[in-house]
């Protein structure tokens, strides 16, 4: 198995983020199968060895550098920096760790990519379809697991306990990445209805507390996501408030439609009409255990994400990388795609053969 090295731009400051977080605690599920280290290459921090050096101090494999068994596999995943960072790592094996897509850029042949999400590996299979995929999902983290008070379980026990058959808060809504329309019609008319909506917006202590204490939860990211032209990777948040207990409306946009697009698990938000949602969300927080997913539909879901299962899974997916640039190694040329100019010529060209003959034809006297 060989070293990683997972790169981010920097652990401090503006680098704090969603994305970030995911990052480092997925360095930290892969430590349990190999070798970790988390290196940055925007901002020199005292805890982390800094790309430059690095670079500096360790030749390519095509320079002699040693057999791609033998050095360290690169993680990249900061979407905007990657194109750059490939530049950069020019000869030395290196994978793409996906999680939003729609940034524009291509991978050069032999870089794997590992998707976070269905919809992310779509994107690949179709943009790079030579290139080996695989898919591997986000964690959990353990509180969520542990914690969410989700029917059948000792935490909705002790729930209801504390709070009785209802739970305090009727409707949650997180304000980042939520929608004016949520924000400004659908709340608004939810409270109209007399239903306890809580907006949260600044830091909440114990998130999962917040969550167990919600009967709905409403999440839809689709208008903040079109804004800035790349995708939900992902779609976290949905499935820690299943883990809670929470019935879930949200909207389908790319990752969230994994999981949440059949009704099994979660049900649409911005259905047709203010009107329709307003009365789904009424009736789930009036008769939730309506509402809630089948036990054993949510529970291969949270298997899914359960962070004692994804090293294993990690593990045979390094395996297969390794094996890919042992074989680049070897001298194997990777397997190219066709240009989509290519491939739209070649659709093409009959069609216009074919009109070309036919206006030969007719000039024939």
């Amino acid at each position: 198995m060989p070293s990683l090295r997972f790169l981010v731009p920097g652990t401090t400051g503006r680098f704090r983020c969603g994305g970030l977080l995911v990052e480092l605690q997925t360095a930290r599920l892969v430590s349990a199968v190999a070798s970790v280290d988390v290196v940055t290459y925007r901002q020199r921090e005292p805890d982390y060895p800094f790309l430059a050096d690095l670079l500096r101090q360790e030749p390519r494999v095509s320079d002699g550098g040693g057999a791609p068994a033998e050095v360290p596999l690169w993680i990249v995943s900061w979407g905007f920096d990657v194109p750059k960072l490939l530049r950069r790592l020019k000869g030395r094996p290196v994978a793409y760790h996906a999680h939003s897509s729609g940034y524009g850029f291509d991978l050069p042949a032999s870089v794997p990519v590992v998707a976070v999400s269905r919809n992310t590996l779509g994107y690949w299979g179709d943009r790079a379809p030579r290139n080996p995929l695989f898919l591997v999902p986000n964690a959990l983290d353990s509180p969520w697991l542990e914690q969410g008070a989700r029917p059948g379980t000792a935490a909705a026990i002790r729930q209801q306990e504390r709070c009785g058959l209802r739970r305090p808060i009727d409707v949650l809504v997180q304000q980042r990445k939520s929608s004016d329309y949520v924000l400004r019609q659908l709340v608004p008319a939810l409270r109209a209805r007399g239903l306890r909506v809580e907006v949260q917006s600044g830091w909440v202590d114990d998130l999962v507390e917040l969550f167990n204490r919600s009967t709905v939860y409403l999440y839809d990211s689709a208008d903040y996501w079109r804004g800035r032209g790349v995708s939900e990777g992902f779609g976290l948040p949905p499935i820690e408030a299943l883990a809670c207990g929470c019935v879930v409306f949200s909207s389908l946009n790319h990752a969230l439609a994994d999981h949440l697009g059949d009704g099994r698990l979660g049900f649409q938000i911005g259905c047709g009409t203010l009107q329709a949602d307003v009365d789904r969300i009424h009736q789930a927080v009036l008769s939730p255990e309506s509402w809630q997913p089948a036990p054993d539909a949510l529970n291969s879901l949270l298997k899914a994400h359960d962070p004692a299962a994804l090293p294993e899974r990690w593990r045979a997916t390094l395996l297969q990388i390794q094996e890919h640039w042992s074989r680049l190694g070897d001298g194997v040329r990777p397997l190219q795609a066709p240009s989509r100019h290519r491939l739209h010529w070649q659709a093409r060209a009959p069609r216009l053969f074919t009109a070309f003959n036919r206006l030969m034809a007719r000039s024939v006297p």
